[in-house]
């Protein structure tokens, strides 16, 4: 019902994702059978109604993926971590001073599960809402009005560091995902994020029909004077 209420309102093409961190495979689920490139490509694999937990070495195809979900790293891994951040300094993608403020599980890592989230057997950490810019609008105007997007917080490189942000600072948080992301995922060039914790999907949507009601409302409006 949760899943079908987003869906359908917004006429998302992919199914919202349901994800949390546990310290234990919950029931319902099995292993992912394969490891994907990144942690992201996790996300559409639940999106396209598979759901799954996957374990640390599940994580290690993509060590800043892996350093943002808290995986502790075998020391070969680590190494091709530094490497990595080491060569996106180099390039100018990042700056030195940067790499301590990205946002990053700080508990070890042990199990992650995912699912669609309307067939989520486990209670969501987080929602991850995939979609176009004015889906999305809609969607961080709800949250807004139910209290939990005060920051209005917009991040970018690496997409997966919305998730630990989210989880931190209990509020939804836009993201415009990065190069790895959209490579690993396919995500449209019109299309972004918006994660919302799990505690805040309920009044998120208890007033997304309200502000679906306002924006056809206020659409008319704006058209009429631009007429």
């Amino acid at each position: 019902m949760i899943n079908e209420t987003l869906t359908r309102s917004l006429s998302l093409q992919w199914s919202p994702v349901a994800m949390a961190f546990m310290s234990e495979p919950p029931a319902g689920l099995s292993r992912i059978d394969h490891r994907l490139p990144a942690g992201c490509a996790y996300w559409k694999h639940a999106s396209e109604g598979h759901r799954f937990y996957t374990l640390a070495e599940d994580h290690y195809n993509c060590t800043v993926g892996a350093f943002t979900h808290g995986v502790t790293l075998p020391a070969g891994k680590a190494h091709e971590l530094q490497s990595i951040v080491g060569t996106m300094i180099q390039l100018q993608y990042l700056r030195d001073d940067e790499v301590a403020t990205i946002p990053h599980r700080s508990e070890p890592f042990s199990v992650a599960a995912y699912a669609p989230l309307g067939d989520a057997p486990f209670s969501p950490e987080v929602v991850i809402v995939r979609g176009n810019a004015r889906q999305l609008m809609l969607v961080s105007e709800a949250a807004r009005a139910a209290g939990i997007f005060e920051g209005g917080a917009t991040l970018g490189r690496p997409a997966c560091s919305m998730i630990p942000h989210a989880i931190d600072s209990g509020l939804g948080v836009a993201s415009f995902g990065c190069i790895g992301n959209r490579v690993y995922t396919e995500l449209g060039d019109d299309e972004l994020y918006v994660t919302i914790p799990g505690h805040g999907l309920p009044g998120t949507l208890a007033k997304l029909e309200t502000i679906l009601a306002a924006n056809t409302e206020l659409e008319q409006f704006h058209r009429q004077r631009a007429l």
